[in-house]
């Protein structure tokens, strides 16, 4: 199967979001209520679930995590850096770039568990998870923190209360502690994981206006270019700092290399920002996965480690 195979689900759920939203009487009222379930309910399930659901081997993946982790800071150091800029600063809307600023940094979980699977199996998905466990707390008080700033609310307050990083925190918690759920709910958890990546994916294409993208161009190919470009080199330069093994590398290049996460328009769009416009940035960086994955792995092949 090839990577636009693999994406083509994600991309086509968000385009029928999109259609529906335009052309049926299931208007924006309809969806945004949807976006709320999503947001409070269905994506940190998604989040706890995959998180708890087998034990992490946190000693033997450690160099594996710190890679991630410095990835991941050196991501949203770029992200945060953008308004500065001298020349581009100018050109960028302040109130878009806290928005958008997670889209350079964040990740789809689902789409990397099912690519860690297909090139590495069960060993595979044992590293992404490790990953996911590790960076999701991380990226998600990271995108939180540019808007909160902006905001009338206070930052800590935001994120005490955001149900994505309360979900990730908890899960972390039980997998060290060695709590699993009961075999009698995890079917049930399992389903509404699955259903929170249709809806995120629908909710984002009913929201999106790809006509704000054009207004935000020099953002969107910046936050576009430090998630697809810049991360997996910053991967690969990791990867043979902390000598990580082959396996290793590849899911760490993947795992740099992944999508943005479809929450990103939920939250931006609950906090008040300008969700369409984050949620255009989705669809691109689906798109562009197509390209970024491909080309994480091809440097692996260039400069093996």
């Amino acid at each position: 199967m090839t990577y636009a195979q693999l994406l083509f689900p994600d991309f086509a759920l968000i385009l029928i979001g999109y259609l529906i939203c335009r052309f049926t009487a299931l208007n924006r009222s309809i969806w945004q209520p949807v976006e709320g379930l999503v947001y409070y309910f269905l994506f940190p399930t998604l989040l706890f679930y995959s998180i708890i659901r087998a034990p992490i081997d946190w000693l033997g993946a450690s160099n594996l995590m710190a890679a991630g982790l410095l990835g991941g800071l050196a991501s949203i150091a770029l992200a945060y850096g953008l308004p500065h800029l001298p020349w581009l600063g100018r050109r960028l809307d302040a109130q878009d770039a806290a928005a958008s600023a997670q889209v350079a940094f964040r990740f789809n979980s689902f789409i990397g568990l099912a690519l860690a699977d297909r090139l590495a199996g069960a060993q595979g998905l044992q590293l992404i998870s490790v990953l996911i466990g590790v960076c999701v707390p991380m990226f998600n008080i990271a995108a939180v923190y540019p808007m909160a700033r902006g905001s009338q609310t206070g930052f800590v307050r935001e994120l005490a209360r955001n149900p994505l990083i309360v979900a990730t925190v908890a899960a972390l918690a039980c997998n060290l502690l060695g709590i699993r759920l009961p075999a009698l709910v995890e079917p049930t958890v399992a389903r509404i994981g699955q259903a929170s990546i249709a809806l995120g994916l629908m909710s984002a294409g009913a929201g999106m206006q790809l006509g704000l993208l054009a207004r935000g161009k020099w953002l969107s190919v910046s936050v576009l270019s430090i998630r697809h470009v810049a991360s997996p080199l910053l991967a690969l330069l990791l990867a043979h700092l902390l000598r990580l093994s082959a396996v290793q590398a590849t899911i760490l290049l993947t795992f740099s290399a992944l999508p943005t996460a479809s929450t990103c328009y939920v939250l931006a769009a609950r906090m008040g920002f300008n969700g369409p416009f984050v949620a255009g940035l989705v669809t691109l960086s689906t798109l562009a996965g197509i390209a970024s994955l491909p080309f994480a792995l091809m440097l692996l092949q260039w400069w093996p480690v």
